[in-house]
């Protein structure tokens, strides 16, 4: 992986649970096609949410990163 397409950043989301999350460059080809490049966003996530282990936790933490991934995607869209 080439470091100069890779930004690392670290905060707390939304709902108080730390993430990491990496900027970067997927590669990807396909048989008769060229090299296909895309920039990607990666959240880490800590599993110490509240309630974690009942299926209401794990799903309220998804449905918490899945939004938080959102409005990065809004946000790298639009320049900000």
């Amino acid at each position: 992986m080439n470091t100069h397409t890779r930004k690392e950043t670290e905060a707390t989301n939304t709902q108080g649970v730390p993430e990491k999350r990496v900027e970067t460059v997927d590669y990807k080809s396909s048989p008769g096609q060229g090299q296909e490049m895309r920039r990607v966003v990666v959240i880490h996530q800590s599993n110490h949410h509240d309630n974690s282990t009942t299926s209401g936790g794990i799903l309220a933490g998804a449905a918490a990163s899945v939004a938080s991934t959102l409005e990065f995607a809004k946000d790298v869209i639009s320049g900000k």
